[in-house]
């Protein structure tokens, strides 16, 4: 089998058709328009590659995710979160969140000027957003991702101030959780989602979860922007 090349008007093919090596790679082209990156999230598929590739469009088996029915906070967590000074917010500035990410990712894909803006573009359709984190006035931590009914899809996440992006992580899962949300997706297993407490999922249980929550809304106060934390 190989991978896909999508031209412009041409739908992705079912996320299991894609392949076992490299695993998850699905199709190949197209834009990042917001309608094809909604159809793409919305079949459980995202995009992934480096500055020097033509997008690349993924779906892994297994992926990484987590339920927030069992989410929880471990005892040394707590603990910097009764004692922490810093402040978390919901959408107070996402721009600077993706370009904090994209400048402190350091393994070989990347987010690129084109990725920044067809993310800012579903951010302005509501259907991404931005968890930061804040020492005084500076931006010390955040993360981003996007909304499918009731499941957020976690694209990136940052520190420059020690557990900043651990305590963004864990207030939004309860935040998410209190206004209706089930799950977040990680998409590609990493030792650093693992410590967050997120486990392995077989892609077609996650295309189900998918299918059962997509339609569905969670309280629209969820994203309004606000201090959580």
């Amino acid at each position: 089998m190989h991978p896909v090349f999508l031209e412009f008007n041409r739908p992705f093919p079912s996320p299991n058709n894609a392949l076992d090596e490299p695993n998850g790679l699905l199709a190949i082209g197209a834009d990042l328009s917001p309608r094809r990156l909604i159809a793409a999230y919305d079949n459980g598929i995202f995009p992934w590659f480096s500055d020097d590739q033509p997008v690349l469009w993924w779906s892994p088996n297994p992926r990484i995710g987590l339920d927030l029915s069992v989410h929880t906070v471990n005892k040394s967590m707590q603990k910097f979160m009764r004692k922490t000074t810093l402040k978390v917010t919901v959408n107070h500035d996402f721009s600077k969140v993706i370009k904090r990410c994209a400048a402190l990712r350091t393994d070989e894909t990347w987010i690129n000027q084109d990725m920044i803006k067809a993310y800012m573009a579903l951010h302005q359709l509501g259907r991404a957003h931005s968890v930061e984190v804040w020492k005084s006035e500076e931006l010390v931590g955040g993360l981003y991702g996007v909304l499918v009914g009731e499941i957020f899809c976690g694209e990136s996440m940052f520190h420059t101030e020690t557990n900043a992006s651990k305590l963004a992580f864990h207030r939004f899962c309860q935040h998410f959780k209190q206004h209706g949300g089930v799950y977040i997706d990680g998409q590609v297993e990493n030792p650093h989602l693992l410590s967050l407490g997120m486990e392995a999922i077989e892609r077609t249980s996650f295309l189900n979860l998918l299918n059962k929550h997509k339609d569905n809304k969670v309280d629209t106060n969820c994203w309004q922007q606000q201090v959580i934390f």
